[in-house]
């Protein structure tokens, strides 16, 4: 059974809940690696520790610690880009998230359960994926993977009808402006039916445009399509828990680092 604990946040200015999934055989004297999730608070609806539990019983992930943030009413606000908020003034207090997760977040995770604190894996889905991509992106010495399911990277500086370009979307401009990269893996997942939206009128909804235009910021980095990485659509897959538990196994391998082996 997954553990449920909450945390008093000085960053916040609340008590944070975090449901914590085992390893099936977790000995507190071995350390772990960490896959560090936001929106804990759907680990039921993903079938999170049934997932993980199936997939380390079968050899297809190494025994591992998976956490997830809980988000309450205040997450558009609490997720988003940590350098600036949108044009709506969403994500004002993500650099306080990020704040959380570092300083007293890992640190409880590496007292009371062992995790390794860095080469930390964080994903998220739809705005908790944006909050992971900028997390890690942002802080390579502590994490090495991010996993975006749905991502909300259309996340953007300007309103549509303020004079809105490519160029106004926040994630891929700080993808662009960075001066220097580290060794990161990025792992994205898109549904055919993540939304209708088409803001562009070239036939291809708004998220997966989106997604595919910041793998290919990264590609410009010296990321490479299959190395560094991995892009999931999932045909008639929607923005919902349901379409995100059908690829959470592919996920949690990748994860592990044993896609694709044996």
């Amino acid at each position: 059974m997954p553990v449920i604990t909450s945390l008093p946040s000085t960053f916040l200015g609340r008590e944070v809940v975090v449901t914590i999934v085992l390893p099936m055989h977790f000995n507190p004297n071995e350390t772990y690696p960490l896959v560090l999730f936001n929106d804990g608070q759907d680990f039921g609806a993903l079938h999170m520790a049934e997932t993980a539990a199936a997939l380390e019983a079968a050899g297809s992930i190494a025994p591992c610690v998976i956490a997830g943030i809980h988000a309450n009413e205040a997450r558009i606000h609490e997720y988003g880009v940590a350098r600036q908020p949108d044009y709506a003034g969403r994500g004002g207090n993500a650099q306080l998230t990020t704040s959380f997760v570092l300083e007293e977040l890992l640190p409880y995770l590496a007292k009371h359960y062992n995790i390794v604190q860095n080469g930390i894996t964080y994903a998220g889905f739809s705005l908790g994926g944006l909050m992971a991509l900028d997390a890690v992106w942002n802080h390579p010495d502590v994490f090495s993977q991010a996993g975006i399911f749905s991502g909300s990277l259309w996340w953007r500086q300007k309103a549509l009808d303020e004079g809105y370009a490519e160029t106004d979307r926040i994630m891929h401009e700080q993808i662009r402006v960075t001066k220097s990269t580290a060794p990161l893996s990025f792992w994205f997942q898109c549904g055919t039916w993540d939304e209708h939206d088409d803001r562009d009128g070239d036939g291809v909804i708004d998220s997966i445009q989106d997604t595919l235009e910041c793998i290919a910021e990264l590609e410009r980095k010296g990321y490479a399509w299959g190395r560094d990485v991995c892009y999931v659509e999932v045909k008639e897959g929607m923005h919902n828990p349901e379409t995100w538990a059908k690829v959470l196994p592919d996920f949690l391998v990748w994860a592990s680092g044993r896609a694709g082996k044996a």
